[in-house]
C-alpha cells in the first residue's frame, strides 16, 4: 500500500469507534419510551444508572447492554474492516460515549462501554470486569464503586492473563473512568454517595 494511505486504516477504525461509541442510547431510549430528557432527570448521566432513575428499569437494562454493545461491535468490526487497528477503535468508541458530539460533548462515564470493549479484546478480561462490577455491586449497592473498581481491574487483570498489549490502553480508559467519577469520589469521602434505588446516585 502507497505509503500515502497508511493513515487510512487507523483513521477509519477511529472514526468507526468514534461514531458507534457516541450513540446516546440512554437518551433515544427514554425518549422513545416518553421517560423525558435523561438529561434533565436525576444526575443528568446518560448511563443506564441514571435511566433507572426513571423507574424505567427495562430501558436501563436496554441502555447497560447497549452501552456495552457499542464498546464490543467497534472492536469487533474493526477486526474485519480495519485489521490490527481493534485498539484505535476500542479507544475511540469510549471516548465517543464520554463526549459525544451530538450532545455537546457531555456524555456518560463508559463502565457499560469498557466492559463491552473488553469482552470484545480479551474475553476473560471482560469476566474479571461483569464479576468485579457485580460483586462490588451486591456487597456496597454504590454503582459508581462498583464501576471504578471494575474498570480498575481491567489492566490488572489483562496482565494476569497474557493480554499485554491491552494493558496501557486498559489503564487509560481505567482513568478516564475515574475522571468521569470525580464528582461520585467527592461524595464518597464527604459520606453522602447516595447507594442503588437513592435519588442521586450519579
Amino acid at each position: 500500500m502507497p505509503t500515502e494511505y497508511l493513515w487510512a486504516a487507523p483513521a477509519g477504525a477511529i472514526l468507526l469507534g468514534y461514531l458507534l461509541g457516541s450513540i446516546p442510547f440512554g437518551v433515544i431510549l427514554t425518549r422513545a419510551f416518553g421517560a423525558g430528557d435523561l438529561r434533565t432527570i436525576g444526575s443528568g448521566n446518560i448511563g443506564a444508572t441514571n435511566v433507572l432513575r426513571t423507574g424505567r428499569k427495562g430501558l436501563a437494562a436496554a441502555t447497560l447492554v447497549l452501552d456495552g454493545a457499542k464498546g464490543a461491535l467497534a472492536v469487533i468490526i474493526a477486526a474485519y474492516a480495519f485489521p490490527g487497528h481493534e485498539i484505535p477503535a476500542a479507544a475511540a468508541a469510549f471516548i465517543g460515549h464520554l463526549y459525544p458530539v451530538w450532545l455537546k460533548f457531555k456524555g456518560g462515564k463508559g463502565v457499560a462501554t469498557l466492559l463491552g470493549i473488553c469482552l470484545a479484546l480479551c474475553w476473560p478480561v471482560g469476566l474479571i470486569f461483569a464479576a468485579v462490577w457485580l460483586a462490588m455491586l451486591a456487597l456496597l449497592r454504590i454503582s459508581s464503586v462498583a464501576g471504578m473498581t471494575a474498570a480498575i481491574s481491567s489492566p490488572i487483570a489483562a496482565a494476569l492473563v497474557g493480554c499485554f498489549d491491552q494493558v496501557l490502553l486498559l489503564i487509560a480508559l481505567a482513568l478516564l473512568v475515574l475522571w468521569k467519577h470525580r464528582a461520585n469520589i467527592d461524595r464518597l469521602f464527604a459520606g453522602t454517595e447516595p447507594r442503588v434505588g437513592g435519588s442521586k446516585d450519579a
